[in-house]
């Protein structure tokens, strides 16, 4: 009898080790994602203050995702649900500039119609409130479906409008991105959506210093 002891305790030991791991891999994950980052020393010195519901840049688009956006369909593995997700719930901010132009990204991306649920309508786990160019990323799970972290090319994707190099929503020329005030040069769809990270798109020139933005207290 005794191996047969050996081995359950053996079995009971790796169960606990796997559960403990996937632990920790949650709790990490959660850390990471909720880490507020400093600007780096290229931000403006002094903060721009964001506000909930304040318009943030010149008007230029319409009102939520473009026909080529969500639309209830899944973007990247991300559903369109009746109501935010609670697992994770962090805020960063984009700012589009166009030749120096800083414009205005449009509120309620992310929001779709549904009349099969109630209220004839559906939001994507990341989404916009109003023009203030914050990104509410409100999710039932902490990492994205697939693995990873959640990005600014969900978000475009979920919009409708292309992310590229030479060219960003329809502004045409070459792209500068920055993350935290430091200079991005790798894939822009891949800029990790985290907690107050502070995201610019600039196309063309001239090529501006990235602003630096105080979020809304409690946001």
């Amino acid at each position: 009898m005794m191996p047969i002891y050996i081995g359950v305790a053996v079995l009971i030991a790796l169960v606990i080790a796997v559960f403990g791991g996937m632990q920790l891999q949650h709790t990490l994950a959660l850390k990471e994602a909720n880490a507020t980052p400093s600007p780096g020393p290229n931000a403006s010195q002094k903060p721009i203050a964001l506000a909930d519901g304040q318009g943030v840049g010149a008007p230029h688009f319409k009102t939520g995702d473009t026909p080529a956006g969500g639309t209830g369909q899944a973007v990247h593995g991300i559903t369109c649900l009746s109501e935010e997700g609670q697992a994770l719930h962090i805020h960063s901010h984009v700012a589009l500039i166009d030749h120096g132009k800083l414009i205005q990204i449009p509120r309620l991306i992310g929001f779709a119609a549904n009349p099969s649920l109630p209220g004839g309508g559906c939001l994507y786990w990341i989404h916009t409130h109003d023009t203030s160019g914050i990104i509410h990323v409100e999710t039932p799970e902490i990492q994205a479906p697939g693995g990873g972290r959640y990005t600014l090319g969900m978000v475009f994707d979920i919009w409708g409008q292309p992310l590229t190099r030479d060219g960003v929503a329809g502004f045409k020329g070459p792209v500068t991105a920055y993350v935290n005030g430091e200079r991005w040069d790798g894939d822009l769809n891949a800029i990790p959506l985290m907690s107050h990270q502070e995201i610019t798109v600039e196309v063309g020139t001239p090529v501006v210093p990235p602003p630096n933005y105080a979020f809304p207290p409690n946001d």
